[in-house]
């Protein structure tokens, strides 16, 4: 399961970041890009190098299985320094140092891999054994391995999280947090080498495959930061999505108050029977210019004293502090309809109600505005409660 699901992130991976790279031509650096591109092409190669897919293909023999347990270290080293080439790269732009971490990623690539050649790895089973001389260089490869690791990883974690809380809000936050997640998660993934450690310095042995929390970790690595440095591919299509989602949920909350307004007043319905012809943010921008008609057609019958009586029969009521202002308007309201019913007029206030003033300038603030009267206006009992407490007759 984990096997596959690495597998199909790493697809995900390649392509997120070939797409990066096509991207780069019109808003970024080429270089710049092409570092991030290795990190993503480094870690994810070094996850289908470490399966067990991978190893049997290779066929049995000890070279090939020292070759492919090197590979998948050096790939995780030549991932993080990727990662911090990158990271330089687009916080100091063209002056940014690179040769000093990419001399020491080479020397530390090349000292791993001496470490390595020297401790002589002998398969045994389902685990790596090294004999007593070979063990110090062993240790000494895994010790290498992490050190560079964890401190080039932690820099990584400390420059995405200071990055990311003063990031303003948008797209380029929310890609800099799946960053962070997915480097913290190579670092979590790094760290837990330190039990390979321990066991090898006790037992002169280590697991040869990777285990279950480390391929875990690998995966949600790739697929974090291949969904950060991505976003701005696929987030458009799913803020849409969201956005339609919404929008729809708003279309069919403020349903109660729509209904009892076409039925005081039928000619807003501006095309029965064809709501959601346009999709769903239409037809919330539709239903909600509805709304406002059918209150502006019952102008004459809404009583300019009801909502400070109501807001003060409202608060006796217990209505809380939040509910307050949605609870008086839709009590006003059911007041308007019945006197537009009995034909009972009043003389309009001096200027529009606060809220119609400033729908025309945000259609969402008051669809919102709407959705919190008709769940107000769903708790009938407490309108009408409210509403024969708080009176309303004829001027």
């Amino acid at each position: 399961m984990i096997e596959t699901l690495a597998y199909h992130l790493c697809l995900v991976g390649f392509a997120g970041f070939g797409y990066k790279l096509v991207e780069a031509r019109r808003s970024q650096p080429v270089r710049t890009m092409w570092f991030l591109a290795g990190f993503g092409i480094c870690i994810a190669t070094g996850i289908i190098v470490l399966t067990p897919a991978t190893a049997a293909l290779a066929g049995p023999g000890p070279v090939a299985e020292w070759v492919l347990s090197l590979a998948g270290d050096e790939l995780k080293l030549g991932a993080i320094g990727f990662a911090v080439a990158f990271t330089q790269s687009v916080w100091r732009g063209e002056g940014a140092r690179l040769a000093p971490h990419a001399l020491f990623t080479g020397a530390t690539m090349v000292l791993l891999a001496v470490c390595f050649t020297l401790s002589r790895p002998r398969r045994v089973g389902d685990d790596t054994v090294f004999s007593p001389d070979g063990l110090p260089f062993a240790l000494a490869d895994k010790v290498v391995f992490l050190v560079y690791s964890l401190i080039s990883l932690g820099v990584l974690i400390a420059v995405f999280a200071r990055s990311a809380w003063h990031a303003e809000p948008g797209p380029l936050r929310t890609g800099l947090w799946l960053l962070l997640v997915g480097v913290v998660a190579a670092f979590a993934w790094t760290f837990w080498d330190v039990d390979d450690v321990r066991q090898l310095a006790r037992t002169a042995r280590i697991g040869a495959r990777e285990d279950l929390p480390s391929s875990v970790l690998a995966a949600a690595t790739i697929g974090f930061v291949a969904a950060g440095a991505t976003l701005s591919a696929w987030s458009p299509a799913v803020s849409s999505v969201l956005g339609r989602v919404r929008a729809y949920r708003a279309y069919r909350r403020i349903e109660p108050l729509w209904t009892a307004l076409r039925a005081a007043v039928p000619g807003i319905a501006l095309d029965p029977g064809r709501e959601l012809a346009g999709g769903a943010e239409f037809a919330l921008y539709r239903r909600v210019i509805e709304i406002r008609d059918g209150h502006l057609a019952l102008r004459a019958h809404f009583d300019p004293e009801l909502p400070a009586r109501a807001e003060t029969a409202a608060r006796r009521a217990g209505v809380r502090d939040a509910d307050l202002a949605p609870t008086v308007e839709a009590v006003a309201l059911a007041a308007a309809i019945e006197a537009g019913r009995e034909g009972r007029r009043f003389e309009p206030p001096l200027r529009e109600p606060a809220d119609l003033a400033e729908a025309d300038a945000d259609v969402d603030a008051e669809a919102a505005w709407l959705v919190r009267v008709s769940r107000a206006w769903r708790r009938g009992a407490v309108v009408e409660r409210v509403r024969a407490s708080a009176g309303s007759g004829p001027r």
